[in-house]
């Protein structure tokens, strides 16, 4: 495929991956490494690897065949589908629609994570506890990424199909495709060679010691499990099916600058430049990538073991999306060489989520991104009290990291102005609102 996938694993300290490219109507797919740093087991072509939010695809999909069926209508409410649906704003349940959802801009919270158990009832639980969780924004107003928005997506599945969202993805999609390596559910994921996910600990890569989080977030990208060629195949279906290309259609344009070259967003897809649609997931030590060149005919997936696999993969897209579509991939983010001072004014401040604050400062003439968990779920995460990084100014409205992490630089967006012209989101791909 031109290049050497092993050498790539090694150059990026990524324990296992899988590669897959369409063009020409031909699937090319190849594996290396290992699944897991523990059983040494090698990683195959049929095995598997969660694909996390790429999930959200998935269920988008899901949707459109709703759309197609005459049985949903996205500008609709939501609740005129989910009897006794109710957020904690009440204006909010009136006017939420299914188009809010999958565009996200619900305003719904995306860190909302009740355990409702691990029955085929989680998600129907789940929706009912955002009668009392925190409502963000009235919907319409931002793009603030939700996976919550999702999970309510996979409750209308399930009552607008009468099952489980589970048994209607493999009923609508999996069957149908005649996908071998795809499991639903950590139960199915169990009877392939599943790969597990790896985290930085203390300078070196380790198995994370759990492989799903709870099952209501399978909507949004927790469970579903894959090969790189069976998520081409799924791909297939949408370069082939005209009915499914209105989920590419810009909805969104532009959304919020936080890294990775999102230009908007579409149903269910992110939209990168010329034309180039896809998505990325995140989950439990294992990362995702999905992007495609419907123009061209042209896909490429990369699922991986570890987080920090971004620089791997991007060096794949460069590489296929140029040669075979034409198309260049934008570069990665990195600090300008002589950013401009912090606005501290309109920069400057504390912003809140439900499980973060964050504060912006400047001290010394260097700037500083204080965050502070809120929650007892946002303490176990972070390990520490607090977490503070060096930021620098990137053009107008946003801030980057100085120094990278694993996947490279993170950027922020400054979003919005109250009265006083001060921002009033700190946005990196979720909104966090202006506290002071």
């Amino acid at each position: 495929m031109g290049w050497q996938l092993r050498e790539l694993i090694a150059k990026y300290d990524v324990p296992g991956a899988q590669v897959a490219v369409l063009a020409g109507g031909q699937i090319q797919d190849e594996a290396a490494g290992v699944l897991s740093l523990h059983t040494r087991v090698e990683t195959t072509t049929n095995s598997v690897f969660k694909i996390g939010s790429i999930t959200k695809i998935w269920t988008a999909t899901l949707i459109q065949h709703l759309v197609n069926d005459g049985v949903l209508d996205l500008d609709r409410p939501v609740r005129d589908y989910l009897p006794g649906f109710r957020l904690s704003d009440a204006a909010a349940t009136e006017s939420l629609t299914t188009r809010h959802l999958l565009t996200h801009t619900g305003g719904i919270d995306g860190n909302h994570v009740p355990d409702t158990g691990r029955n085929d009832d989680a998600i129907e639980k789940f929706v009912a506890t955002l009668a009392d969780a925190e409502h963000l924004l009235p919907p319409g107003t931002l793009f603030s990424y939700s996976n919550s928005g999702y999970v309510v997506l996979g409750r209308l599945v399930e009552v607008l199909r009468g099952k489980p969202f589970h048994d209607v993805l493999r009923e609508r999609l999996v069957t149908p495709l005649g996908l071998p390596t795809v499991a639903t559910t950590t139960y199915e994921a169990i009877l392939h060679r599943a790969a597990v996910g790896h985290v930085e600990t203390g300078g070196a890569l380790v198995p994370t010691k759990s492989w799903a989080v709870r099952y209501f977030s399978t909507p949004s990208g927790s469970h579903l499990a894959m090969s790189a060629r069976d998520l081409l195949e799924f791909v297939r279906l949408h370069l082939d099916d005209r009915a499914l290309a209105a989920l590419r259609e810009p909805q969104l344009e532009p959304v919020p600058d936080f890294g990775g070259g999102i230009l908007g967003w579409g149903l269910g897809w992110m939209r990168y430049r010329d034309g180039v649609v896809g998505h990325t997931g995140v989950s439990r030590g294992q990362k995702a990538f999905l992007r495609v060149a419907p123009s061209a005919g042209v896909a490429v997936a990369v699922l991986t073991n570890s987080s920090g696999a971004e620089p791997l993969a991007h060096e794949i897209f460069g590489a296929v999306l140029r040669d075979l579509a034409g198309v260049e991939t934008a570069p990665l983010p990195a600090p300008p060489a002589n950013p401009a001072p912090i606005d501290v004014d309109r920069m400057c401040g504390t912003y809140r989520t439900t499980q973060y604050d964050l504060t912006l400062t400047v001290e010394n003439d260097h700037a500083f991104l204080t965050r502070r968990p809120r929650a007892e779920r946002a303490k176990s995460f972070l390990g520490k009290p607090d977490d503070r990084v060096e930021v620098v100014r990137l053009g107008d409205s946003a801030i980057i990291t100085a120094a990278p992490k694993a996947n490279g630089h993170q950027v922020l967006s400054l979003v919005g102005a109250d009265r006083h012209g001060r921002a009033r989101f700190l946005h990196n791909g979720a909104a966090a609102c202006r506290i002071a």
